[in-house]
């Protein structure tokens, strides 16, 4: 008995010993082989991706019905024609997890995509996101915003009325492209959309307050021709109202060719990103650090003081790229998000007691980041409305690019057409993957909604039909 018990007490401590790693062993494993497979272009030393997350990712063919009909819309011409299941909806999402967990890693950033999550009844929205959880992922639940606020309340409270989801994450798609909003069906302009863009946030401070329950909160907006110039409004309007992240999409030419009605090839990702640095009143820099292709992803990390936006790092700075460079270098792996305190404390103990010469620079680093944000003056007048934010943009590409690339990746073969090696470049360094289950391997997003959602969508239109229920004749 005193062995056992002895026996019992050892594991926990090596257990405990190794969940306070600054890197756990079976992460930095999970990060070496995301660095392997990475194309040479993108190892550079921005480069997060296999030095500090393997990247983020989606689930696929767990409820692709939306009943918002957008133009551009990303879904099949079958999505619509799939019945929503939620037991379909946990079981798949239970299995995709399991895998990512395998292949990706014990931590990971996963959204529960699909059509529009609030489709799902709550208790299967819940169990999913609990599915997820318990594989090591963060989720984060995508949606049009355009649900009742009871639905969220009967999805972060159990049965017995307490809370079974401390904190949840959402991603609010919102613009002017959208038609079936409650109360505005048709907007005219994005400006229509900011009190909806606010009760959105109203909603979750309401839940806070009443429930405990924490959330993180991102705003969405696909970019065409028709609202570019209005990308800085929205930038400057919902900057300020409390979301955590905001994110643009460029529109591509991905899913029902019925609803492309415009030339969304006419911008670049410079002119939607000088949109939203115009909004904001500020340079991005976003070259410090990169998730995954710069012609995918652009990323600008720091913090809101008051409304001006401040940054982690400046581009342009040297030292702040040797920060950088020193971080990566002796603390690339370091998880704290989602990171119970009893770990993290001594996570980061041990990871600073270990590096104790890096503590100069990062004093140095402080400072400056101290001067950006107004200097203790500045601090003090923001009166505590000071809080972390992100600004993303990613671009997505077309079918007709992804389809021939991916076709020679699947032969092993690397394009001899400069334009096609390009998208095979960008697809190797994607960092937003989704799970095969069957097949044992993950896939680019790019690669499942241009070559993989039509074909499957056919599928769970078979497994899943909607049945149309007739009204008796008089």
């Amino acid at each position: 008995m005193v062995r056992t018990r002895l026996g019992t007490a050892g594991a926990r401590l090596r257990g405990w010993g190794e969940a306070t790693r600054p890197v756990p062993r079976l992460k930095a494993a999970a990060l070496a082989r995301r660095w392997i497979e990475l194309p040479e272009s993108a190892r550079t030393p921005a480069q997060l991706v296999g030095r500090h997350a393997v990247g983020c990712e989606g689930t696929h063919g767990v409820f692709p019905r939306c009943d918002f009909t957008c133009t551009p819309c990303y879904h099949s011409a079958d999505a619509n024609k799939v019945r929503v299941d939620g037991g379909h909806t946990v079981a798949q999402v239970e299995a995709q997890m399991a895998l990512l967990e395998e292949l990706r890693g014990p931590h990971g950033h996963a959204q529960l995509i699909g059509g529009e999550v609030s489709l799902l009844d709550p208790d299967s929205h819940a169990e999913a996101l609990l599915a997820m959880r318990r594989h090591g992922r963060e989720p984060m639940s995508m949606t049009h915003g355009d649900f009742p606020e009871d639905y969220l309340r009967r999805l972060v409270l159990g049965p017995d009325g307490r809370p079974r989801l401390p904190r949840v994450s959402f991603a609010a798609h919102m613009d002017s492209l959208m038609r079936g909003r409650r109360g505005l069906p048709r907007p005219r302009s994005e400006a229509d959309l900011v009190p909806f863009r606010r009760a959105f946030v109203e909603m979750f401070r309401r839940l806070r307050a009443e429930t405990g329950v924490r959330s993180y909160l991102a705003h969405n907006m696909t970019v065409t021709p028709s609202n570019l110039g209005q990308v800085a409004e929205v930038a400057a309007t919902t900057a300020p109202l409390g979301y955590d992240m905001l994110s643009f999409q460029p529109a591509a030419f991905v899913g029902d060719r019925r609803r492309w009605k415009e030339g969304f090839r006419e911008h670049t990702s410079d002119d939607v990103w000088a949109e939203v640095e115009r909004g904001l009143g500020t340079r991005l820099p976003w070259r410090a650090l990169q998730m995954g292709d710069p012609r995918c992803n652009r990323t600008a990390w720091g913090w809101l003081v008051g409304d001006r936006f401040v940054p982690v790092l400046d581009d342009t700075d040297p030292r702040d790229l040797a920060v950088r460079d020193a971080f990566l270098a002796r603390f690339g792996g370091l998880q704290l998000t989602g990171t119970p305190p009893a770990v993290l404390v001594p996570r980061l103990l041990r990871a600073v007691g270990g590096n104790l010469d890096v503590l100069p620079p990062a004093l140095g680093w402080l400072g400056r980041a101290l001067r950006r944000s107004g200097g203790v003056v500045g601090l003090v007048r923001a009166r505590g409305r000071v809080r972390p934010f992100t600004v993303v943009m990613h671009s997505f590409m077309d079918a007709a690019e992804v389809a021939p690339a991916w076709e020679l990746m699947e032969r092993g073969e690397v394009a001899g057409d400069p334009a096609v090696r390009a998208v095979q470049e960008r697809l190797g360094a994607c960092v937003y993957a989704m799970a095969h289950p069957e097949q044992g391997r993950t896939v680019p997003a790019c690669v499942q909604h241009s070559v993989l959602d039509p074909g499957e969508n056919r599928e769970l239109r078979k497994l899943l039909p909607l049945v149309e229920v007739r009204q008796p004749v008089a």
